[in-house]
């Protein structure tokens, strides 16, 4: 496969983009680089093609945001009939309003929406309103570590120039650990503000872990926020709320809701909203149009197609798939997960993960055609049946070869480095004494 291309604006990039993008995610240290494009040039459907004009087959998406597809015409359309009549203005555009109507309609309990441009912004903005309410400043912490903004970066090891008392805020526990979050209440009694919690990762909830949850929210007077901004408009347009049957107090939502474009939102009744009248919680690009007319067309075409019905039925299909293969094989190369959230886990014959054999996985499907990462697997409304059954048959060509190779010979078969770890933890979790 060449890289000519992509590997010259990547050292172009390199003089002039500290870490080479404005996303670590995206960068070449995160997949298998020397073996991996580095830059895309279009993309439309389920498919981009690269600087190279190498054409892919795409399970990233945009890190997660592109739930339709990319090039939707719907969004499109809607995005160009926006811009001929404006961006961005002096004063609110009806399609906030428009906009905010339709989140309200399809999210229980969302009285009120506030939008906001990232997911760091929409999560850290409900903490701050939770802060405010309770008037405590701990946060009990569940998650993939998705916030970057100070009160939560203070968890992680790229922690340089937040404040080091920051760290005394923000508690950890685990995913169904409720022992774990009943000791940080007890630890910090009356000082917790919000219980900040994605509702699933990869996990699914065990002996009613987020109704647990929620009552324990309740007992100690804590604002329970979901952060929604993987799991919001992929997994049930009504979300996690609707899917687990629970309740939050605020849910935070972005990346699918807008098909890729820079939007968020924060939601909720509006005993808790109306908070946001006192606080400096507000950007000029909060409101801007395109984005907003985007997100609405996303959203009708979600509702009207029942697309995300169609991504689990699919997405199962290649889950399935993927771990027979696997297993036919007798090799530790599985999904799991969810099959409209999954993610690759490789192990030895020791049963230890195996950084260097998910490397040379997906070293080998790029090589096919397959761009897969070594985080999450997303589809989006726009893959189909024959974009799995490729995966599906190039998958079984990499097994094949990997069966013949000798388990300490499989770094002598990589032909790039692999990926790097963004951060680590450094604050440790919290657990039952």
């Amino acid at each position: 496969m060449n890289l000519e291309n992509s590997n010259k604006l990547k050292e172009r990039a390199r003089k002039k983009i500290p870490h080479q993008t404005g996303t670590f995610s995206s960068a070449a240290s995160s997949f298998v680089e020397g073996v991996y494009p580095v830059y895309a040039s279009h993309a439309t459907g389920s498919h981009f093609f690269d600087v190279d004009k190498n054409e892919f087959i795409d399970y990233l998406l945009g890190l997660g945001p592109i739930t339709l597809g990319y090039n939707y015409q719907r969004v499109n359309d809607a995005i160009i009939s926006q811009l001929k009549n404006g961006i961005l203005f002096s004063l609110p555009h009806k399609i906030e309003i428009d906009t905010a109507e339709l989140i309200s309609d399809s999210i229980p309990y969302a009285d009120m929406v506030k939008f906001e441009k990232s997911g760091s912004n929409a999560v850290t903005g409900a903490v701050r309103a939770a802060r405010a309410i309770t008037k405590n400043d701990k946060i009990a912490y569940c998650g993939s570590g998705g916030v970057w903004h100070d009160w939560q970066a203070a968890m992680v090891s790229r922690d340089a120039g937040v404040p080091s008392s920051n760290k005394e805020l923000i508690k950890i526990f685990d995913y169904n650990d409720t022992g774990g979050l009943e000791q940080i209440f007890e630890d910090s009694k009356s000082e917790i503000a919000c219980i900040v919690l994605e509702p699933t990762i990869y996990e699914n909830p065990k002996k009613g872990f987020l109704q647990k949850v929620r009552a324990i929210a309740d007992s100690n007077n804590a604002i329970l926020i979901f952060d929604e901004i993987v799991t919001g408009f992929r997994f049930d347009l009504s979300g996690a709320q609707k899917f687990y049957d629970v309740k939050a107090d605020m849910v935070c939502f972005g990346k699918g809701m807008g098909n890729g474009l820079p939007i968020s939102a924060i939601t909720g009744p509006t005993e808790f909203m109306k908070i946001f009248d006192e606080l400096w919680v507000s950007s000029t690009n909060n409101r801007e149009t395109l984005s907003l007319a985007g997100t609405h067309a996303t959203i009708s075409e979600m509702k009207e197609k029942n697309t995300i019905e169609y991504c689990w039925q699919l997405g199962k299909i290649l889950f399935e798939g993927w771990n027979k293969i696997s297993e036919a094989h007798n090799l530790k190369i599985k999904m799991i997960g969810h099959s409209i959230r999954m993610t690759l886990k490789c192990h030895d014959s020791n049963d230890n993960e195996s950084l260097v054999l998910k490397s040379l996985v997906l070293q080998e499907m790029v090589k096919k055609g397959v761009f897969m990462s070594p985080g999450p697997t997303f589809l989006s409304y726009s893959h189909n049946q024959k974009d799995i059954e490729y995966t599906l048959s190039k998958f079984e060509e990499v097994c094949n070869k990997i069966k013949n190779i000798k388990e300490q010979d499989y770094s002598k078969h990589l032909e790039g480095v692999p990926p790097e770890p963004i951060w680590k933890m450094n604050i440790p979790t919290t657990k039952q004494k």
